[in-house]
């Protein structure tokens, strides 16, 4: 839904001159500058949300936080409780205050390095998930703190918060209590302005966007396939708000949802957000070479889901360094993009480094189009405005070019 290859980088020469290859690229953010203690990673990708026991095995957690540390990013918890070992092997470490209540305590979200309230997510938008007891076993239960036979239910709300108010003293307990930063993760929505305004109000450090492309094992085929905001729309609109609203440099953005290329990623961030988060893409890396001990009889998943069958064949090692080579082919290939731009930063990145070639996402987005040369983009569009008559009761549109 995101068109990402209708979007190219501008390459320079001689107007400005490339990086040289000598200069290193700066890879590095800060998220929570306004926070008593700010969370730096290393690189600007980060692992999204993906619970324990909800979704994946202890294994693969433990795998992705390996992952994550080797490289200087931060993995996050999802919607869980405290897996240990998890937060033993991440050395930065989100966790999501979330609907299911299992974070929610001073002696688990104290631990945390960023706390994202959880409200949404871009395959389920808010509503309510359930794992029935089934499907839990021993491990997930202590980790949850239920009661054997007892579902995990995940509230379409957050206990608690059921006003405006309601969240804004939540946003101000957390980072009194913590000083760590405090963010907000909502699915990306066409209300998206109407509910930044009550982050901003909040004044949270970050904001996570799940477009509608984000994944999950577990939601419905309509709400994954029907619900939510394209990842590359809600972005550009965010990041315009921000501007508008003056706190782009006091509020980072993250955004999430089928992200999966190094393109990708560095297109949602020169269009205004500060890093992502990336989650299919990862557990494809992770799983890749171990693929051949579930197939063809078991799918790959079956080596990372919780109720998968081989999830005691995964080599958390190997599975570790994979993802390290994908995160660090990743940021090679963003540097190199930063070089033929001409920049020492990916964060120095920005709107004006892209050109569109499809005319509808320039007038989106303000990214400027490709066809023409940047000082008759405005005569471009005066010259194939539509315009209507009407013939015989019918109202028909008409163009010079044909902009679709």
């Amino acid at each position: 839904m995101s068109p990402w290859e209708k979007i190219l980088f501008n390459p320079v020469h001689l107007f400005r001159f490339p990086t040289p290859e000598n200069v290193g690229i700066r890879t590095s953010i800060t998220i929570g500058h306004r926070a008593r203690k700010p969370l730096t990673l290393s690189i600007p990708i980060m692992i999204a949300a993906m619970s324990f026991g909800g979704a994946l095995s202890k294994s693969t957690k433990i795998a992705l936080a390996k992952a994550a540390t080797a490289v200087g990013t931060a993995t996050n918890s999802g919607e869980a409780g405290l897996l240990e070992e998890e937060r033993d092997a991440a050395h930065l470490f989100i966790g999501q205050y979330n609907r299911g209540g299992w974070m929610n305590t001073p002696d688990k979200y104290k631990r945390l390095d960023a706390i994202e309230i959880q409200l949404g997510q871009g395959a389920q938008g808010s509503a309510p998930q359930r794992t029935t007891a089934k499907n839990i076993g021993e491990d997930f239960r202590e980790v949850f703190g239920l009661h054997e036979g007892e579902d995990a239910l995940i509230h379409s709300r957050l206990p608690g918060v059921n006003s405006k108010d309601d969240f804004i003293q939540l946003v101000r307990r957390l980072r009194d209590e913590t000083g760590v930063p405090i963010g907000l993760k909502i699915a990306a929505t066409h209300h998206l302005e109407k509910e930044l305004q009550i982050a901003v109000e909040a004044e949270v450090d970050f904001v996570t966007l799940d477009g509608a492309e984000g994944g999950t094992h577990g939601g419905s085929p309509t709400l994954q396939d029907d619900v939510g905001l394209p990842t590359l729309f809600a972005i550009t609109r965010a990041a315009e708000f921000f501007v508008r609203k003056g706190v782009m440099g006091d509020i980072n953005l993250i955004a999430t949802g089928g992200l999966v290329t190094p393109g990708q990623m560095l297109k949602a961030m020169a269009l205004g957000a500060d890093g992502v988060y990336i989650g299919t893409a990862a557990i494809m890396a992770l799983v890749s070479e171990q693929m051949v001990k579930a197939v063809p009889f078991e799918p790959p998943t079956s080596l990372v889901i919780y109720t998968g069958k081989m999830t005691d064949q995964l080599n958390i090692d190997q599975a570790a360094m994979n993802v390290v080579r994908y995160l660090n082919a990743c940021v090679q290939e963003m540097e190199s993009v930063a070089v033929t731009l001409g920049k020492t930063a990916l964060s120095d990145i920005t709107k004006s480094d892209l050109c569109t070639i499809d005319p509808f996402i320039a007038k989106a987005t303000g990214i400027q189009l490709g066809y023409v040369a940047p000082e008759n983009q405005d005569r471009f569009f005066e010259e194939t405005k539509p315009f209507f008559h009407t013939f015989e009761g019918q109202v028909e549109s008409h163009s010079y070019m044909n902009l679709h």
